[in-house]
């Protein structure tokens, strides 16, 4: 059995060992009596030929195994002069240092037989007590004699050792597939398909996807992979669920033009399309923001002495809270990158579901608002509302109290070059029903952390890669993290929610703009 810290762990599945002169079988008691989920592992040591094979169910269908006949004699021990009595067999120790962490075993030789708890140890004797760091124990609770070995049923057929482990660690969570090696460009020759729709000329691809029932508690992590396909710059991307529930939605935008999107003005003279809540209409719900690099792999033949370029860029972030969403429905998933490049950029997007044994109840989700203009090669206008003192204004009726209601808010400041507001610190206040909530001023000074991501970033006389600067939130090459806003209980009625950021001025031709989405989660 199993214990951490002297403790017994709970609800665990005790490990059965058989073994005799020949063979020794590591398995479970609920693999044994057909009680255990899937996958499930059982290793087997055959001991004439000093070789083990581990095999693993994948579900009822399918099992895969790998064979391994060198690393049992690779194990190499110390033998302190330390004795003690298990079970009432007389026990020798032997110790190991593996990755780091200090094994102990006491094994007895009385029975003639060698066996372990895991592949650890199998030809000292028979291991009936393993101690990790000295605070982790697998201990021996019965010793008893069978008549017959278990029969099992090994896999004709092996796989290499880093197959087996990547095989039996995607069976343990589900992948859905979003986007496979998907080109995201600007070209009138970007066309949809019977899968995938494409719209703004290709720089953003949509398609509807079916998610199976999630279990309470599961952890969901969306992950997107990207490589430049021609761009070379640093360009926003959006990995996004496009909300259904109303008469209108974005989608809406994407096939009839942007016009056909409800329009907020806070009279500064302006229309922005479809970046408001409104009684008929949600905007999108960003589950990532991330930055391309500049031009990772297309432009890695750009080099520079002790620069080894990495070959693509890899997003990956928790999305649990959006469970609501996501849970056995259909539902419409799009990204996005804004560029005007042809080649343009190529993307893989998944969102795995990795299934947990806690009992939580699913939050109330309520899109409020997003100024990331993902259809900006369609004429959807940048978020150029702040520079109005009204600045992002919406108003949102809660049918039901909320409780611990929070805003997941996601903020990112552009353009203006050195003077504007993508370098230049800028506060961000948000206010509930007129009242500040919470103000802060989004800021990235780890940027220069990802500079082999950046190839094809411009060098200045400093010393300094353009990817080197820090930015109002983002660096080229990473995810922008939501930050959870506390808002406490809400009550039933209509609320509004203000955002005011003070952006800067136009210079030239350059102008500043904040690209900020905000949903409302709650109990």
């Amino acid at each position: 059995m199993k214990s951490s810290n002297g403790n017994l762990i709970e609800n665990q599945d005790a490990i059965w060992v058989f073994t005799n002169s020949n063979e020794t079988l590591i398995s479970s008691e609920k693999v044994m009596s057909k009680k255990s989920e899937f996958p499930f592992e059982q290793i087997f040591i055959n001991r004439s030929n000093d070789f083990f094979q581990q095999m693993t169910n994948l579900n009822d269908e399918k099992s895969i195994a790998t064979k391994d006949s060198l690393s049992l004699k690779k194990q190499n021990f110390e033998f302190p002069l330390e004795t003690k009595k298990i079970l009432g067999y007389h026990c020798k120790k032997a110790k190991t240092i593996i990755n780091s962490n200090t094994i102990e075993f006491w094994y007895t030789e009385d029975l003639k037989v060698k066996a372990a708890p895991t592949i650890l140890g199998q030809n000292l004797g028979l291991v009936l007590e393993m101690v990790r760091n000295g605070n982790f124990v697998i201990a021996a609770t019965k010793i008893e004699k069978t008549k017959e070995f278990p029969v099992i049923s090994l896999p004709k057929k092996n796989v290499d050792i880093l197959t087996y482990k990547d095989l039996v660690w995607k069976s343990r969570f589900t992948t859905v597939e979003i986007f496979k090696d998907q080109i995201i460009n600007f070209s009138s020759d970007s066309k949809s398909n019977d899968s995938i729709l494409r719209f703004a000329n290709g720089t953003i691809a949509v398609r509807k996807v079916k998610f199976p029932v999630i279990k309470s508690g599961s952890q969901i992590f969306a992950d997107v992979t990207e490589q430049s396909n021609g761009d070379a710059y640093d360009r926003t991307g959006s990995f996004f669920i496009i909300p259904t529930d109303k008469e209108i939605s974005f989608l809406n935008g994407l096939q009839n033009g942007v016009k056909s999107l409800p329009i907020y003005s806070n009279e500064n003279g302006k229309d922005y399309q479809g970046v408001v809540a409104t009684k008929n209409y949600n905007p999108i719900i960003e589950m990532m923001r991330f930055f391309t690099p500049f031009g990772v792999k297309q432009y890695n033949y750009l080099e520079l002495k002790d620069k080894n370029w990495h070959d693509k860029v890899m997003y990956r972030q928790d999305i649990s809270d959006l469970v609501n969403l996501l849970s056995g429905k259909e539902v419409w998933i799009g990204i996005n990158i804004g560029n005007y490049d042809k080649g343009g950029h190529k993307v893989s997007a998944n969102i795995t579901i990795h299934p947990e044994e806690i009992s939580t109840k699913a939050k109330d989700i309520v899109p409020l608002f997003c100024t990331n203009n993902v259809m900006e090669m369609a004429g959807q206008e940048y978020g150029t509302m702040f520079n109005h003192e009204k600045g992002l204004e919406v108003n949102f009726t809660l049918n039901k109290p909320m409780k611990n209601a929070k805003l997941r808010y996601i903020t990112t400041g552009h353009g203006g070059w050195e003077n504007g507001d993508e370098f230049v610190p800028k506060k961000n206040s948000i206010y509930l029903d007129g009242k500040e909530t919470f103000s802060f001023k989004p800021w990235r000074q780890d940027c220069g952390s990802y500079r082999l991501y950046n190839p094809a970033s411009g060098n200045f006389p400093n010393g300094l890669s353009s990817s080197d600067y820090s930015r109002s939130n983002w660096c080229p090459g990473m995810v922008t993290f939501p930050i959870y806003i506390d808002l406490g209980d809400l009550e039933v009625g209509t609320h509004t929610m203000q955002i005011k950021i003070p952006q800067g001025l136009p210079e030239g031709t350059s102008f500043s703009s904040w690209n900020i989405s905000g949903i409302l989660i709650g109990e």
